[in-house]
């Protein structure tokens, strides 16, 4: 996802801030700068996201401008979630209207579905301006505390990754969300001291793909709660149609179609792939994107009818023909493939068992009769031929 922070121009420094850098200064403590917040040198940022590859639903380093550039601006450019996106335009009119912020807003489901794009397109619905950040990157009070008596006005902020935010974090946050102020202790030992510090009145979005990992109290103060659901392939033809008119390239109903497909219900799969096959069209075909030619370079990738990758058919092959179709525990498949068991909890299973190609029972993971006539398996483990063709 997105990181970036939208920078507001500089100006002359705000009362809360004031206050915080005066109290600090008295007492001989460093404040950190309120900037977008990057990692402060030095420090650990803490595990990234695991790339899975050309289906990997989680942000990857090329992605960024790309996503940047394709990023729908309002709610009507914005495609599918429709009951989410209407109850936003409820919550947005009434808020204007009575010239308030948002409450504060939580969106969850897997990566790649567009939780980033929200949070922008709610700060400009709102008219504020957005600051963003990740829960991994705020590693201090005085990091939060910076962040937060820098909002301008009644801004946005964007907290992404919101369940790895440190617990000790979550306390100062209860009180900001809540009564727009933060107690800070400035100093040490019998010299310490509180400084109550007000906020000027913000929303909060937090974005999460482990709604259980939140604890209770936090999820609790959140006033608006959605999740993002996997995509209809209507939806990510649309997608892939309205990214590749931005983008200039040419393309037919057969090869958005072919691309819709495969995108595992991920815009940002889709978009991926849709830049893939840019190349291959441009270089080896004359520029448009037809059915064919979607699926011949796409087959070309290893992807399949179903969007499954060459992990995907391994994964669901070892189960089948080294244990016998399971079940069997995820260490022994992860072991099995030389991958990290995380990996394959986080990025293949969910797709495997969405589409009905993986069951996930108490004993342990099982390949279905589904995934076996997909794959051209037979009973006894045989693989025959034609596995990116239609049965």
């Amino acid at each position: 996802m997105d990181d970036t922070t939208k920078e507001a121009p500089r100006r002359k420094v705000r009362p809360a801030r004031a206050a915080l850098d005066t109290a600090a200064a008295a007492a001989g403590v460093p404040v950190p700068p309120a900037a977008g917040i990057p990692t402060p040198p030095g420090a650990d940022p803490g595990p990234g996201p695991v790339d899975g590859g050309l289906l990997d639903p989680t942000g990857q380093g090329d992605d960024r401008a790309a996503e940047a550039a394709l990023r729908p601006r309002t709610l009507d450019e914005y495609i599918g979630q429709d009951r989410m996106k209407a109850n936003l335009r409820v919550f947005i009119r009434a808020a204007r209207e009575r010239g308030e912020p948002l409450d504060h807003v939580l969106l969850y489901g897997p990566p790649g579905l567009g939780k980033t794009t929200v949070a922008h397109i709610l700060a400009g619905e709102m008219g504020t301006p957005l600051r963003s950040t990740s829960g991994p990157a705020i590693e201090r009070a005085g990091d939060l505390a910076a962040i937060l008596t820098n909002l301008e006005g009644t801004g946005i902020l964007f907290i992404d990754e919101i369940h790895r935010l440190h617990p000790a974090l979550e306390e100062i946050l209860y009180q900001a969300m809540e009564d727009f102020r933060i107690d800070i202790i400035i100093g040490q030992g019998p010299g310490a001291r509180t400084v109550k510090i007000e906020l000027p009145r913000f929303t909060l979005v937090g974005a999460t793909t482990r709604m259980g990992l939140l604890t209770g109290p936090l999820r609790d103060r959140f006033g608006i709660v959605h999740h993002l659901d996997f995509y209809p392939v209507e939806d990510l033809v649309r997608i892939v149609r309205r990214s590749a008119g931005l983008l200039g390239v040419p393309i037919d109903d057969g090869g958005a179609a072919a691309i819709g497909r495969r995108a595992r219900g991920t815009p940002r799969i889709a978009n991926r792939l849709l830049r893939r096959v840019r190349d291959f069209a441009q270089v080896e075909a004359d520029g448009m994107i037809t059915g064919a030619v979607a699926d011949r370079h796409l087959e070309c990738l290893e992807v399949d009818l179903y969007g499954l990758d060459r992990l995907d058919r391994q994964i669901l092959l070892i189960i089948h023909e080294k244990f016998d179709g399971g079940p069997v525990g995820l260490a022994t498949i992860a072991a099995a493939l030389g991958e990290e068991a995380d990996t394959i909890e986080e990025i293949y299973e969910p797709y495997l068992m969405q589409i009905g190609f993986l069951d996930r029972t108490s004993r342990g993971r099982r390949v279905t009769p589904r995934a076996l006539e997909h794959l051209k398996l037979s009973p006894g483990g045989r693989t025959r031929d034609g596995l990116f063709r239609e049965s």
